[in-house]
């Protein structure tokens, strides 16, 4: 690769990484995966013809690999914290990696708006493969629509279908589960995890400094989505203060997810 290419891949190679992890919920496919890409852009870099930017060309080689790895895979439940949370209580043992992962990692720490960044991966793994790159693109890596028209090979009022669908379809699973912004949401799992690691922590206090709580009652659903996509644009699940946690978590659901499939 030129070295100007890889310079310039380098430099957006960290959005790279958590959005393939997005896209797979998997640290071992999306090192994996990060690593094809970069075999495959190094090997086919004289047919990119600058029709389109670097980072929009390399983001398509890495979505084909990625939609190539996950079209097999079914899409995940809305449930699937639930699932997760019901295998934690039934093992021990499994309780026991998150306390530790808290207690040795520098990277341990247990952050509510993190929580909440594990929630919108989980989430986006319930829709559809082409709706969760779309969506993803738009909303957290502020890729255009033209721009995301060409990733996935389709026309503008296509990707226009795909995103509107996937807020629609996230939003109403919000709606329904997250309690921090709507009461009669199911899923008190922030305030509860926030209460095992940090006892000490008011769980109040710490939601009222996340702006989507405060202003939960003046907002619109819609808003109140773009304000999690905002949240989530800040967060790096590779270095962030509990990124050793919330990547412990994000494994858990998986495997837990993934052995529900099974019994199916």
């Amino acid at each position: 690769m030129k070295n100007t290419h890889t310079l310039e891949f380098e430099k957006f190679k960290p959005q790279l990484k958590s959005f393939i992890l997005r896209m797979t919920a998997s640290v071992e496919d999306t090192e994996d995966l990060l690593q094809d890409t970069f075999i495959k852009v190094s090997e086919n870099l004289d047919t990119f013809q600058n029709k389109s930017s670097f980072r929009t060309w390399v983001f398509a080689i890495a979505s084909n690999l990625a939609k190539n790895s996950l079209r097999s895979k079914m899409r995940w439940t809305d449930n699937v914290t639930d699932l997760a949370k019901a295998a934690t209580l039934e093992s021990p043992h499994i309780m026991q990696g998150f306390i530790q992962v808290h207690q040795v990692s520098p990277h341990g720490a247990f952050e509510i708006r993190e929580h909440i960044g594990f929630c919108f991966t989980c989430i986006g793994k319930t829709l559809p493969i082409e709706q969760q790159i779309a969506l993803l693109l738009k909303e957290v890596y502020e890729f255009k629509v033209a721009e995301i028209a060409e990733i996935l090979e389709e026309t503008e009022g296509v990707v226009k279908h795909l995103l509107f669908n996937g807020r629609q379809k996230m939003i109403a699973v919000f709606d329904k589960r997250c309690s921090l912004i709507n009461k009669k949401g199911i899923c008190h799992q922030c305030s509860e995890l926030n209460g095992i690691f940090n006892p000490k922590h008011e769980t109040q206090k710490e939601l009222m400094k996340i702006d989507m709580v405060n202003e939960a009652v003046m907002k619109s659903k819609e808003e109140l989505f773009d304000m999690r996509t905002r949240l989530i644009k800040a967060i790096d699940p590779f270095n962030s203060p509990g990124c050793d946690l919330q990547l412990f978590h994000l494994r858990h659901a998986r495997n837990t997810i993934e052995k529900a499939q099974e019994n199916q």
